[in-house]
Order: structure tokens, then sequence, then C-alpha cells
């Protein structure tokens, strides 16, 4: 009777630990899926004594009701009907095996209770980290130029030759943005028409921006907005791991571009933040 009531009150431990992990990882990553919040907590849970699989794992965030749904919207942001040179499609083609051989770039939009905003972002296409990104109110080149140029200034090869790679809208193609890349001689992809698989990881970080980090909800103003993306991009690119970048994040692969499936047992920030959170018990 007493190993049984012993071996209850472990389990209910376990759960309540393992429930507290998983809200500790949702203060950062607000709507990430359990897969990747148990690859994130399963090392710092054994070093507890807690042994979980992902079955489990799920169930009991499923009963403590921690998992989330997803939303999907769509809102278009390209306008391909102008006069200006449209590149040919030659990313469709390239093997990706390092990073910054190839980036990805996109416009979404942002609600506030003003209006849309506009946010532009530059993805590497090997290891998903944002290299650049700009908030605008408006739909000029100027919002991706700028994403641009502090992608630029935060290259660590900037050595290695590069494409990049976008639709075929007017703030791509302007002489502008086209001027931009051709004095950093970065080669010129785009879509050949508008199909989001033909741009499909640049989609894909879009989505995730804004539906896994809450940014899909009415926000007050652009100054809000702005710290919020600012907060966003650097959790997004240093604690949320990635399954392509075999779960290490963008920030680690864009380092250590291994190309072997190896992951990293621990993250040093998140290290960290449980330790902060969890010292005392």
């Amino acid at each position: 009777m007493h190993k049984r009531k012993k071996k209850v009150q472990k389990k209910n431990s376990d759960k309540e630990q393992i429930c507290c992990m998983a809200k500790t990882v949702r203060k950062y990553l607000p709507r990430t899926g359990t897969r990747k919040i148990h690859d994130i907590t399963r090392h710092y849970l054994n070093e507890r004594g807690i042994f979980v699989g992902r079955d489990r794992f799920f169930k009991i965030l499923r009963e403590e009701q921690l998992l989330v749904r997803r939303r999907k919207r769509h809102f278009f942001t390209t306008d391909s009907k102008h006069l200006f040179r449209k590149y040919p499609n030659k990313a469709k083609d390239l093997v990706v095996t390092q990073p910054e051989q190839l980036w990805v770039s996109d416009i979404t939009y942002l609600k506030t209770r003003a209006g849309n905003l506009y946010l532009s972002l530059i993805t590497d296409a090997f290891s998903r980290k944002i290299m650049g990104y700009h908030v605008a109110d408006h739909l000029k080149a100027t919002g991706p130029i700028e994403a641009l140029k502090m992608a630029l200034k935060n290259r660590m090869y900037p050595k290695r030759k590069l494409m990049h790679h976008s639709d075929k809208g007017i703030q791509y193609c302007c002489d502008a943005y086209v001027k931009v890349l051709n004095e950093n001689k970065i080669k010129i992809s785009m879509t050949s028409q508008y199909d989001p698989y033909e741009n499909a990881k640049a989609e894909r970080v879009n989505g995730t921006i804004k539906n896994e980090f809450q940014l899909d909800e009415v926000m007050p103003d652009i100054a809000f907005v702005k710290r919020e993306i600012n907060k966003t991009v650097e959790v997004y690119n240093s604690l949320r791991p990635h399954l392509s970048c075999h779960m290490k994040t963008p920030e680690q692969m864009h380092v250590n571009p291994n190309p072997y499936p190896i992951k990293l047992k621990t993250n040093p920030l998140w290290e960290t933040i449980f330790l902060n959170n969890f010292s005392s018990n």
C-alpha cells in the first residue's frame, strides 16, 4: 500500500514538473508544437529523474489543456502586374548545402487597431535563420530594402556566393531593390508564377512568426508591433528548434552547419531559463 501511494505521488510530481516546464517553454514559444517542447525539455527532465516518451508527454499536455490549435489565414501582399523585369526561378534546381547560399524573402501583414502593417523578412534557406526584417505601414519597396540591408550587415560568410529568391512582386523587381542585390553581387531568382510552393520556406517562416508567436492578433500600434517583432526574431533564431535543422535552433545551425543529423543535447539559453525557473524546486 505504501509503495503504491509513493508511486502515485511520484507520478503526480512528475506530471506537475512536466507541465511547469512546458508552460515555461510556452512563455517564449506561445504556440509551438508538442514535439518541439518535448525535445527542448527532455534532457532537463531526465536530469530530474523524469523519463517521458513523446506519446505520454502529448497525453499529459492534452489532459492539462496545454495543446494549441493552429489557425491558417492568407492575405495577398504580392502585386506582380508591373513592367519591371521578372527573373527566372534559379532556386528550384539549387541544392542548398550551407548557410548564406540562398536567402528567401517575403512580405506578410500584421493587424493593428489603426490598420495593417507589413513585415518584410529575409531568411536563410539552409539554417532557417531570419537574417533581416523590417516593419512598415505601407507596401513600398523601402520596407524590403531595409530588411535586405539588415541581412547584409548580419552576414557571417560574406565571401560566399549568394542567391536571393522571392516572388515577382513589384517590391523585389523594382530598380532600387535590384540595385542593392547587384551591388552586393547576389544572384536573383524569382517564382515563375504565384504558387506558394515556389517560395515555401519563406511562406513557412511567415506562418511560424505569426501563428506560433501570437502575432496574428490585432495589436495596438506600430511601436508595439516593432517591439514584439524584435523579441520574436531573437527568440525564433536562438530558442526555437527546427526539424529541418535536426532540432537545432537557426542560430546553432548557422554557426555550426553540420551536415549530419547530430542533435545538441542542450541549449545554453534554455539551460539558463530552466535554471532560473526551477532552481528552488
